[in-house]
């Protein structure tokens, strides 16, 4: 289900985890690093589950909702996000 009321988290196969050499968050994927830029991270940083895409737009800057929802579908679509 995806929309509003979606509660995104990673995929049991996926892990966020901050490179100190690299200075960036990165995706651990399966054979696979995603590196993702400060606004990237701040998003996939919420997705625990809990809170809804509407809550996850609610914390961040004002003006980003529709490219946070098309970024979420985006991970989604990749199997980073159940």
């Amino acid at each position: 289900m995806s929309g509003p009321t979606w509660r995104p988290a990673l995929s049991r196969s996926v892990m966020l985890r901050h490179d100190p050499v690299r200075q960036a968050d990165l995706l651990i994927v399966p054979e696979r690093i995603v590196v993702l830029n400060e606004e990237a991270a701040a998003i996939v940083a919420l997705c625990d589950g809990a809170r809804t895409v509407a809550d996850i737009v609610a914390e961040l800057p004002e003006g980003v909702g529709s490219d946070v929802v098309e970024f979420l579908e985006r991970v989604r679509a990749e199997g980073w996000l159940r």
